[in-house]
């Protein structure tokens, strides 16, 4: 399995906009075909930063997957609402496998 972990730099008084994008997830993101691992927010610590793990056969499928998400009309409507409300100030994606 591939783990696809995406770093968001967030507005930390948007926290509970980010939350709620985060739970707006789950079903398109099953439907495009991530296993999705989990959204975490920040607790103690950094404020701004958050995290979420999806998992992936391979980058192939994971490929597959985005083309999937972006005709998802729930996946659209949720980048719409992180657009419009500007909760994300940043993005990283990074790709890991089992040791």
């Amino acid at each position: 399995m591939i783990v696809c972990c995406i770093r968001y730099v967030i507005d930390p008084f948007k926290l509970a906009d980010f939350r709620q994008y985060a739970r707006n997830w789950p079903k398109p993101i099953e439907r495009a075909g991530g296993k999705l691992i989990g959204y975490y927010l920040p607790h103690e610590g950094t404020n701004n930063v958050a995290l979420a793990l999806i998992g992936f056969d391979s980058l192939a499928s994971y490929e597959i997957y985005r083309g999937k998400l972006r005709q998802d009309p729930e996946a659209k409507d949720n980048f719409e609402f992180a657009a419009e409300r500007k909760l994300i100030l940043a993005e990283e994606r990074t790709f890991l496998h089992d040791a």
